[in-house]
């Protein structure tokens, strides 16, 4: 058993808004969770075997990322008309589900929810990481989400009709081993032929899934964009609503009532409006024309109404992928919803840790919790883009990716932090 104690550290305290200077943090490696932390030094009651200076870095927990698809591609290809970023073979869409892993885990994204995984490869790939045969973030599993017949993202999911055929598979999917299920609602931008107010499965249907999910403790995500669809949704009982490009006042109040959390994934409609002009075909670069104001609206409206927003940046759908996206989806919330950088890093962390019900262990830095963290050399409270520059990152209190050092004339190198695109 080795006690390490990180020193001289600015510790972000989602309490306070702030980072606070002169804090220390205490880990137990056997167990990977935090057993002391506190200002000055640590107390007598603590053995340590090993003291780290982290020279006044700013310490924040772990990117949480709850809207990912490990087995895409976002470098994104189209053939024959079609979209061609879910290959067909398995060993394909595993071996790139490895690559998106430790691209993420290097990024500082230490805990996904996957909502949405080809052959059900998530499950596999969280057993691989809990054994330490690969490398990345700690995995919440959806395996393949649930559509109806020739629904939204049918080529890689679970298609469903009715009522009994959504308990089956809800029920077939939890037994598989999933931790979460995931419902896509409404149709969406990436289909042609639907379009994000196309209510696909309905109020019964998810209610169904939502029962069944519950009765053993699992968490339901739902894939919502139109006002209906987010409203049916939030009725049905889901914890958390993915996109919901239309909220209104009626809206919040459901949500009030029911408890709701949006994931907001507001980098999927940026990234294809700002680069996905010749690649990306022309009847889904409309939808996302049409509809990402009114997102970007949305997303401030709730926020601004208190309603828990959870980061999520759907990593995987066009130049969206598994770097540093996420970091970038942070920023946009300051940029386009209205957020302080403090509410910001607080989706990414303390609110996706809650809407995703794993708090007791993680999205913050506290006593019995997961030391899952990341260190950086400036103050992303007086500029959120800084998330998205180099940094060290600590998972169950061990570094596994050290910031790049710097080089000749101070320029540093990051390749493994260059967005596709950007």
């Amino acid at each position: 058993m080795t006690k390490i104690n990180y020193t001289n550290a600015a510790i972000y305290n989602h309490d306070a808004q702030d980072f606070e200077a002169n804090h220390y943090v205490v880990v137990d490696t056997e167990t990977g969770k935090i057993v002391e932390t506190g200002e000055g030094t640590v107390s007598s009651a603590v053995q340590v075997d090993e003291t780290v200076d982290m020279k006044g870095k700013y310490i924040m927990p772990g990117i949480m990322n709850a809207h990912t698809h490990i087995t895409s591609i976002p470098t994104y290809w189209w053939r024959d008309g079609e979209e061609d970023r879910h290959s067909d073979s398995r060993e394909f869409n595993t071996m790139y589900a490895i690559q998106n892993m430790k691209d993420a885990i290097n990024n500082g994204i230490t805990y996904i929810r996957n909502v949405g995984a080809a052959y059900d490869i998530d499950i596999e790939i969280k057993k691989m990481q809990e054994k330490g045969m690969i490398k990345g973030p700690k995995v919440m599993t959806s395996g393949r989400a649930f559509t109806m017949t020739g629904g939204h993202g049918s080529g890689s999911g679970h298609e469903v009709d009715g009522v009994d055929e959504m308990i089956k598979g809800v029920r077939t999917a939890m037994k598989k081993g999933v931790d979460n299920i995931k419902l896509m609602v409404t149709g969406g931008v990436l289909k042609n032929g639907e379009t994000p107010d196309d209510i696909q499965f309905n109020e019964d249907e998810v209610r169904a899934a939502v029962v069944e999910a519950h009765h053993k403790g699992k968490t339901v995500a739902a894939h919502v964009q139109g006002a209906e669809g987010v409203k049916e949704a939030a009725r049905a009982g889901v914890d958390t609503v993915e996109h919901a490009f239309n909220i209104d006042d009626e809206t919040i109040k459901i949500f009030k009532e029911h408890g709701t959390a949006v994931v907001p994934t507001m980098n999927a409609m940026y990234a294809i409006y700002e680069y996905g002009e010749k690649t990306v075909p022309e009847w889904a670069r409309r939808k996302v024309i049409v509809n990402i104001e009114k997102h970007f609206a949305s997303i401030t409206k709730a926020a601004a109404a208190g309603i828990p927003i959870a980061m999520g940046t759907d990593a995987g759908t066009p130049y969206n992928g598994f770097q540093s996206e996420s970091a970038y989806e942070i920023q946009l919330y300051v940029d386009k919803a209205g957020m302080t950088p403090a509410q910001a890093i607080d989706t990414a962390t303390i609110n996706c840790a809650r809407a995703m019900h794993v708090d007791k262990e993680y999205g913050e830095i506290a006593v019995g919790k997961y030391a899952d963290f990341i260190a950086m050399a400036e103050n992303p409270i007086e500029d959120i883009s800084v998330i998205q520059h180099e940094k060290d990152v600590y998972q169950n209190g061990v570094n596994v990716h050290r910031a790049v050092a710097q080089v000749e004339a101070g320029q540093q190198v990051s390749s493994e932090m260059e967005a596709v695109g950007r």
